[in-house]
């Protein structure tokens, strides 16, 4: 069976949201450094030890603002925010410019995935996924069908929903 959804734009706020959420998954041990600095106050009692990790930690979380706001703005990065279709199925992701122009991704490229509230998020790296809200499938048996491919792929557990 082959899931062909209905085009969809992803819009570059949500690209960013979405952006943010993975890094700050993968990197929140960041925090526990900016902690480590504030606790030099504990060392040499001075306010600039944890107002310096206030800004460390401030200038961390701006880097990756702008990182991902600049990708939305970069001309060969374009493709990712026009109107795609996708048609999934065992083997590969198909992103669908048009009828006759598209890019295969195989799974296996696929590190991880997770079922949000309102779609399924495919994280290829960390300013690379796939978002799929659940309104461009077609059927509620293409949503199923899409959560037993991650499943049978190890990409989310039976518990998740």
């Amino acid at each position: 069976m082959i899931i062909k959804t209905k085009k969809y734009k992803l819009e570059t706020g949500t690209y960013i949201k979405l952006g943010l959420r993975n890094v700050f998954k993968e990197q929140w041990w960041v925090i526990l450094i900016a902690l480590a600095i504030a606790a030099g106050y504990f060392w040499i009692a001075s306010w600039w030890w944890i107002s310096m990790a206030i800004l460390a930690y401030v200038l961390y979380l701006l880097f990756w603002v702008i990182q991902f706001a600049g990708v939305t703005q970069m001309e060969q990065n374009k493709v990712m925010f026009e109107k795609l279709a996708y048609e999934i199925d065992s083997r590969q992701v198909l992103m669908k410019v048009n009828p006759k122009q598209g890019m295969p991704i195989n799974w296996d490229m696929i590190k991880q995935a997770y079922v949000d509230k309102d779609a399924y998020v495919l994280i290829m790296s960390k300013a690379q996924f796939i978002h799929l809200p659940y309104r461009i499938f077609n059927t509620d048996n293409e949503k199923k069908f899409m959560e037993t491919i991650l499943r049978r792929k190890g990409l989310i557990k039976a518990s998740e929903k």
